[in-house]
């Protein structure tokens, strides 16, 4: 949300023990999906440590969409081609390949679904996904949507709620203590968005007392001064002091990121032309 994550659910198991880590992941989307409207549309995004076919199978199962980040080395057969290595669909920078077909060599392990390549501008190599969507519904930069769970990490920790420094060893109490975590989370962002909304429109965030129509719109690349999270927990501290908690507060997300200016995208199959 707005460049920050919001703790949703969490299995703390203990540390520096062995164990299962992928029957838990799949246990809290099963609980979590009874709370999702039928009607929303998911993208369930997992880093490269997550791509399992056990994940990637309890996700579709849902009814959600997995957006899973694979290794620079993954092979991947677009419909009618052969097969190749997934990073070398693209060629240079500013450049992307979203296609149907096969992944994985092993034919054990293949997964039909849509691989998106994305190489952009000043990056070292390319980002490699995959998903179910079809190519014309998956967007190319969606990904990079999962970097704001770094920044959750950084509320949670070093930038707000300073969780390293806990005491507790039991698991079953940092859960709970999780919960009011993520509580504070969310009044924090709320406080922030009615901050930043009342910014963008010039106004007092005091005289901002109901939500605008949109998020304020951020161009690509253009970063925030100060992020919500760290701008909506200062103004919660202020409130507490004075006694003077705002009674209208809201949470309205930016738009998903769109693919940079001059970016290059090719889709496989090509979508057919559709006369006017």
């Amino acid at each position: 949300y707005r460049g920050c994550a919001i703790p949703v659910a969490w299995d703390i198991m203990p540390g520096n023990k062995p164990g299962e880590w992928i029957a838990p992941a799949v246990e809290m989307l099963e609980l979590l999906s009874v709370a999702i409207p039928p009607r929303m549309r998911v993208i369930v995004m997992a880093d490269r440590g997550l791509r399992s076919p056990m994940l990637w199978k309890a996700i579709r199962s849902l009814g959600w969409h997995p957006y899973m980040r694979q290794t620079a080395n993954v092979v991947f057969c677009p419909d009618g081609g052969t097969r190749t290595r997934a990073r070398d669909l693209v060629r240079a920078p500013n450049s992307a390949f979203i296609g149907r077909g096969t992944a994985f060599r092993n034919e054990s392990k293949r997964i039909r679904g849509t691989i998106i390549v994305i190489w952009a501008e000043g990056q070292s190599e390319p980002w490699i996904v995959l998903t179910d969507l079809a190519p014309d519904e998956a967007g190319a930069s969606w990904y990079a949507l999962r970097f704001w769970i770094e920044t959750g990490f950084k509320a949670l920790k070093s930038v707000g709620w300073q969780w390293q420094k806990t005491r507790r060893t039991d698991p079953a109490r940092a859960e709970r203590h999780w919960l009011v975590l993520a509580s504070a989370t969310i009044l924090a962002l709320a406080y922030g968005s009615r901050e930043e909304d009342a910014e963008a429109l010039g106004r007092l965030p005091s005289a901002l007392r109901a939500p605008p129509k949109a998020a304020p719109e951020r161009g690509n690349g253009r970063g925030r001064i100060m992020g919500v999270f760290s701008r909506g927990a200062k103004a919660l501290r202020r409130r507490l002091v004075k006694g003077r908690m705002w009674r209208r507060i809201w949470l309205l997300p930016e738009p998903w990121p769109s693919p940079p200016d001059g970016l290059k995208v090719v889709l496989h199959p090509k979508p057919p032309d559709i006369p006017l």
